[in-house]
């Protein structure tokens, strides 16, 4: 009962506004029944929606819409990766840490890859790693290198490490 009584508070009010509108001016009588009209209708017609909204279950997405959906992934980088770039960009700024960063682990990788790929010890059997390698490769990874006079001086230079990183990925 007293949601009928909520529900008529509107059009009872327009009642009220449309005699007083009827009373104070006449000659509009028929612009102010259309308004009344109109405005009953907005009324009507959203006292409807509302309910057919509440007659309707929500929607929820179904199983199909959520496996078509990205899922948002994490982009986290893998550590060992991260480290390794640090020290190609170290060992590309400075002489120090081409030697004592990036140098090491180019020489794991070649005496890893000559072993299991060609039966070749790094420091054992010099001359067949150093064919096997290429010069530029070899004279970045052999056991005697020199340490750099100059700690800051320029480290490798970006062709020569690719041309390193070719001869060892062609192993």
């Amino acid at each position: 009962m007293r949601g009928a009584l909520l529900l008529l508070r509107f059009p009872v009010f327009l009642s009220v506004l449309l005699a007083i509108v009827l009373v104070v001016s006449p000659g509009r009588s028929g612009l102010a029944l259309h308004v009344y009209v109109l405005l009953l209708a907005a009324f009507a017609l959203g006292r409807l929606l509302a309910a057919l909204r509440g007659a309707v279950p929500p929607r929820r997405r179904s199983a199909f819409d959520a496996a078509l959906q990205r899922r948002g992934h994490s982009l986290q980088r893998i550590p060992e990766l991260e480290r390794m770039e640090r020290e190609v960009a170290l060992g590309i700024a400075t002489a120090f840490d081409l030697h004592y960063r990036l140098r090491p682990r180019l020489r794991r990788i070649a005496a890893a890859l000559l072993a299991a790929r060609r039966g070749i010890e790094l420091d054992a059997q010099p001359d067949a790693a150093r064919r096997a390698l290429g010069e530029d490769a070899w004279e970045l990874v052999r056991g005697d290198r020199v340490p750099p006079r100059e700690r800051f001086g320029s480290g490798i230079e970006l062709d020569t490490l690719r041309t390193v990183v070719t001869s060892l990925e062609a192993l």
